[in-house]
């Protein structure tokens, strides 16, 4: 008895190899996996679609701790978080390289980029909004707002420089010798005996320095003074800050570092009490204008001192003083620095002076010797 030949068996659907949760619904879905060896990448077909639905790169898929404590493992693709693919058959694990290694930051060049736009932004508040601000703001500013502004910084640079918890940085007194820079204040021709005149003050400390203040303050260090040959250097430093008072510089130095502080305290947290103080008081003490306000305080200087008959070439002397002790920005660095190099500023003040004129000294000798123990 001939058998008919057998009937071919189509081969049963496979059953699915895992179970895939897409994160925004609680539904899983069959999922049969193929992986692609070639493409190094990791076909799953949702459904019995048989064709791939989704594509998983092999070396970024991880591998995830089974919390609900069930068989089979749970993996992920690093650059889709939320969803998840839970496996039946753990035998397709030995196609992933990087299972168990650390998944780097999503979006780093994006977050990279925010960064830096962000510094970015603060710095074009700082360094070009907040100036532009501060420079139309000290316009409106008017005379008495601007001297109680002056006096209370003066307040706060004389306790910041004492210390905390001791006295205020205490003044010179000596009557003479504050005579002796009313005098001097007269022989340059600035203006006395109006409540928007300038007044000058010396502090006891060894700074070599001066620098001056919303509301027409111009304050000396003792340091400055001792450090002075003649009486004629310290006239043409003063006949400097004068300059800065009548071009509202520390005005606008003030509003600009006060806007400053307003952002630096934005970005991290309370920039205010001790902190603020001693920022600010850096800022004022060390007067770091720009390079045009400090030419033009210079240029105001020659126009003051020369019209007083005192040589203009005063203040280079006392200039290069300062740069032999402390040396000078050279090269490419002085086109960076606030002031301008001393070098430069020496050789405009002694250009400044004309030849073969006898200037004369803005006080006497022995108004020079009071003021020079005006501390004592």
């Amino acid at each position: 008895m001939t058998l008919p030949p057998p009937v071919p068996q189509v081969p049963p659907r496979g059953a699915p190899q895992g179970a895939y949760f897409d994160g925004d619904t609680p539904v899983p879905r069959d999922a049969e996996l193929r992986v692609d060896g070639p493409a190094a990448m990791l076909d799953i077909s949702l459904g019995g679609s048989g064709a791939p639905d989704l594509r998983w790169p092999l070396d970024q898929i991880r591998l995830l701790e089974d919390t609900a404590g069930k068989e089979g493992v749970v993996l992920r693709w690093a650059a889709d978080p939320l969803a998840r693919l839970h496996l039946h058959d753990i035998s397709v694990l030995k196609h992933m390289p990087h299972l168990s290694r650390p998944t780097p930051p999503n979006g780093r060049g994006r977050l990279a980029a925010w960064a830096f736009a962000a510094i970015a932004a603060v710095a074009v508040q700082i360094g070009v909004l907040v100036p532009l601000l501060a420079d139309r703001l000290a316009t409106f500013v008017p005379p008495a707002g601007e001297r109680a502004l002056g006096e209370a910084t003066f307040d706060q640079i004389r306790q910041a420089l004492a210390g905390t918890g001791l006295p205020p940085l205490p003044l010179c007194e000596g009557e003479e010798g504050l005579a002796a820079l009313e005098q001097m204040l007269v022989t340059l021709g600035v203006e006395r005996g109006t409540d928007q005149a300038v007044q000058v003050f010396v502090l006891d400390h060894e700074m070599v320095n001066a620098f001056a203040l919303p509301g027409g303050y111009v304050v000396f260090f003792r340091g400055m003074i001792d450090a002075a040959e003649s009486a004629n250097e310290i006239a043409a430093v003063l006949a400097h800050e004068v300059g800065h008072v009548e071009n509202r510089d520390p005005t606008r130095h003030a509003l600009r570092s006060a806007g400053s502080i307003g952002i630096l305290g934005l970005l991290f947290g309370d920039f205010a009490g001790g902190a603020a103080v001693l920022f600010l008081t850096e800022q004022l003490i060390s007067a770091s204008y720009s390079q045009g306000a400090e030419t033009g305080a210079d240029d105001f200087a020659y126009t003051m001192l020369e019209n007083a008959d005192v040589s203009p070439a005063a203040l280079g002397d006392i200039f290069e003083r300062l740069r032999d002790e402390y040396g000078d920005a050279e090269g490419i660095v002085s086109h960076f620095v606030s002031h301008p190099t001393l070098s430069s500023r020496i050789s405009a003040a002694r250009d400044a002076a004309r030849e073969g004129v006898q200037y004369r000294d803005a006080i006497s000798e022995d108004a020079w010797a009071a003021l020079k123990a005006v501390c004592d």
